[in-house]
């Protein structure tokens, strides 16, 4: 239980603004268990809840204090089971709930096979037969359809129906009406045969059986059922396998001493030891040690990524060079491993709109199929029709309307979606986000730590030809008195020295917005604006001049380094664009979107910037509340926008946009604003996300579009008597099967990127 406030541990109730529950629901059986419990949950007081048929979890928000008791109450009463999750509990309670719903159906296969064997090939049909069929249903329709009868039970005892009321009353009938033709009728009688036709034939009265029905259907859905369980499972498995991609184990260095203790124990500000191979065991900042850090399980880039001293790591990633000392800085839920895992884990349990409109339907469906399989019943009856045939058409009805596939379209698509793209480094907050994807038409770039790494590098250096002094010694001197400053341009002119020894700098001054000066090797240098060089007597020679507005003509900032009384060369510094932004543009232009880049910076760089990615539309010199506005100006044209950023400053326009996509390199603040947040600082994954959220909101609507379209057009044929109840049977069967593979393949979806 989470919560904007505490929770009193003595009474159970969590008091404060609101509340905020996940509970495990057990004997739900299909959408309409689904739906009505949520409608229970929902009629308490300031609760909302969304109960997820798919992951069997119920997510509860409350605006005030509520109990848990209260909630598992309310549960109970609407006839279903509920408690507080245990992972641990909960992937046995899964495994043996597979393993008993598989021996049910393995035995129910046994006895059932021969019942249908016999009624499908007259050859076969011995003397008695009928009877030896009927010893071989019972159990199938007694013990094997229990979970059915039960369920149907329990909803008759609380006023209601769901879809399995439709198979128990459906098998039921088959039952009860072969056990009436064998006793009352001549369906027992020695040497007594009968037909097999998928399509129905009009009799004439208590001479025929549908033991066959009753078997063969109860055995097609418990196969169903099976099939759609274990593959439920296997759609959650990338959430699964995230979890368990973190350290088991740490080693602790305290006072010099090195522990291994249990992962768990770690604590924010303890040290820990990392070395090659083992996986980094929570997020941190290393403090001593220099390594590469294999980033590919968490975002999917193959290349390791240099740390050393001052840089963060996160848990879960691989040491793959030297050893390293990490400060823990992030412990528990809030390492960035188990933020991904929740974000996962809420939006498998949220709901889209379509998903919404299946719930509806699939909650009065139950009520109107019923009605119109006693339609179907007197219509045949007062055509003239035998009873035998009037029956059988309105099970086959009772049958094929049974909407489970409705009921998984949304979930099982949205898992595996939502599990492929935590596999690859995309978290996709909730479910309405994907139909947000398909109406998008601009997406908006924030430049800095989006398009650009967001860090000055030192990217040119002109040298005046006239004097002494190389490129090597400009740069050494230059860093030598940057060396001592912390601005960005001064750490990008340090770091860039070809050597890591600087000459001895005496007489050290920093001057405010110009730049710094000292005494290097003995002579009185200046590196900074042309201002400061002056001020210090430094002559700025005509090609450096010229360097300098050419650097500035590009967006870029020059800097001046002098001595001896006149500037010897210039230092360009700049924001470089990442390598993989211009092959990140043309695939977002690719996927049918118009890229904007949006930036406090100013035009001449952005310019630079845009031409270098391949952007055409710029917008520059934007305060933070501008991009808001910006990002609203386009809305009210018509666009549909998306937005992607990764500072504080872009948190406002992630909210604003129709979509929000979060640089996972990015702020805590931007991911929370945003929908959908990219794990690794690659731009080509907003890509990725895009597709894949557009291939999930594809296949929700395909499986919708079935599950529809197999019910409209079926009914009608059961009605007419085109299909027989156990063919109907294994058609609804399939269509849950199909949907559920069907999701699967979203699993195979690939990355663009190579």
């Amino acid at each position: 239980m989470t919560a904007g406030a505490s929770t009193d541990v003595t009474t159970g109730v969590t008091t404060g603004a609101t509340t905020d529950v996940e509970l495990a629901i057990t004997g739900m059986t299909c959408a309409s268990c689904a739906n009505r419990i949520e409608r229970k949950l929902n009629k308490l007081e300031g609760v909302s809840a969304s109960v997820n048929y798919a992951t069997e979890k119920a997510h509860v928000v409350a605006s005030g204090p509520v109990s848990t008791d209260l909630l598992l109450e309310t549960v109970a009463q609407a006839g279903y089971a509920a408690s507080v999750p245990d992972p641990g509990a909960d992937d046995d309670h899964a495994e043996v709930e597979l393993a008993a719903l598989r021996r049910r159906l393995v035995v129910s296969a046994v006895l059932a096979v021969p019942v249908v064997a016999v009624a499908m090939v007259p050859a076969w049909q011995f003397d008695r037969w009928a009877w030896v069929s009927l010893v071989l249903a019972t159990p199938v329709v007694l013990w094997g359809a229990w979970p059915f009868h039960r369920a149907a039970a329990t909803n008759l005892r609380h006023g209601t129906t769901t879809m399995d009321t439709l198979v128990s009353v459906g098998v039921g009938a088959a039952y009860t009406w072969s056990l009436v033709a064998l006793v009352l009728g001549d369906a027992g009688m020695p040497g007594m045969t009968h037909g097999f036709s998928l399509s129905l034939q009009r009799g004439d009265g208590l001479d025929e059986v549908y033991l066959e029905v009753a078997a063969g259907v109860t055995t097609f859905l418990l196969a169903g059922r099976w099939f759609e369980k274990r593959s439920k499972r296997r759609a959650g498995a990338a959430l699964e396998a995230l979890l368990r991609m973190g350290a088991k184990e740490v080693t602790l260095l305290r006072d010099g001493v090195e522990t291994q203790v249990a992962a768990e124990q770690l604590r924010v500000d303890d040290v820990f030891v990392v070395r090659p191979g083992e996986k980094v065991a929570t997020d941190g900042e290393v403090v001593e040690g220099a390594s590469a850090i294999d980033v590919s399980m968490l975002t999917g880039e193959p290349v390791p990524v240099d740390v050393g001293p001052g840089d963060v790591v996160t848990g879960a990633t691989v040491n793959a060079g030297g050893r390293l000392v990490v400060r823990a800085t992030r412990v528990g839920a809030d390492t960035q491993l188990a933020q991904m895992a929740r974000l996962v884990e809420q939006a498998q349990q949220g709901k889209a709109q379509v998903q919404r409109l299946a719930d509806r339907v699939s909650g009065v469906f139950v009520p109107v199929v019923i009605a119109l399989s006693l339609l179907t019943l007197a219509a045949w009856l007062l055509s003239g029709a035998g009873a035998t045939t009037a029956f059988a058409a309105a099970v086959a009805v009772l049958i094929i309307a049974c909407p489970c596939a409705l009921g998984l379209a949304t979930p099982t698509a949205l898992m595996v979606g939502t599990g492929r793209g935590a596999q690859l480094g995309i978290l996709i907050r909730g479910p309405e986000i994907l139909e947000s994807t398909r109406r998008v038409d601009t997406i908006v770039l924030d430049k800095t730590g989006t398009v650009t790494t967001g860090r000055m590098s030192l990217v040119d250096v002109v040298v005046h030809p006239d004097t002494p002094a190389d490129e090597a010694e400009v740069r050494r001197v230059a860093a030598a008195l940057e060396h001592g400053s912390e601005h960005p341009i001064a750490r990008a002119v340090a770091t860039a020295a070809a050597r890591p020894e600087h000459p001895e700098v005496v007489g050290f001054a920093n001057r405010e917005g110009l730049g710094v000066v000292g005494d290097v090797s003995g002579r009185r240098t200046a590196v900074g604006r042309p201002a400061l060089l002056e001020a210090e007597g430094m002559a700025l020679p005509a090609p450096l001049a010229e360097a300098l507005e050419a650097a500035r003509a590009l967006g870029r900032t020059p800097v001046l380094v002098g001595w001896e009384g006149v500037a010897r060369g210039v230092l360009v510094v700049a924001d470089t664009v990442k390598d993989t932004s211009a092959a990140a543009v043309a695939r977002l232009r690719d996927l049918g979107l118009d890229p904007v880049l949006l930036t406090g910076d100013h035009e001449r760089a952005a310019r630079a910037v845009a031409a270098e990615v391949g952007i055409d539309t710029v917008v520059a010199d934007v305060l933070p509340a501008e991009k808001v506005a910006q990002v609203r100006r386009l809305q009210e044209a018509g666009r549909v926008v998306a937005m992607v950023g990764d500072g504080v400053n872009d948190a406002a326009a992630l909210a604003q946009a129709d979509l929000g996509i979060a640089m996972g390199t990015g702020t805590d603040v931007a991911i929370e604003a945003a929908d959908l947040t990219l794990v690794s600082g690659d731009l080509r994954v907003a890509g990725d996300a895009v597709a894949l959220a557009r291939r999930t909101l594809a296949t929700i609507r395909g499986n919708l579009f079935w599950a529809f379209a197999y019910n409209v057009a079926a009914l009608p044929l059961a009605a007419l008597g085109l299909l027989s109840p156990m063919i109907a049977g294994l058609a609804m069967a399939l269509s849950s099967v199909f949907v559920v593979s069907n999701s699967l393949r979203l699993r195979r979806f690939r990355s663009s990127i190579a």
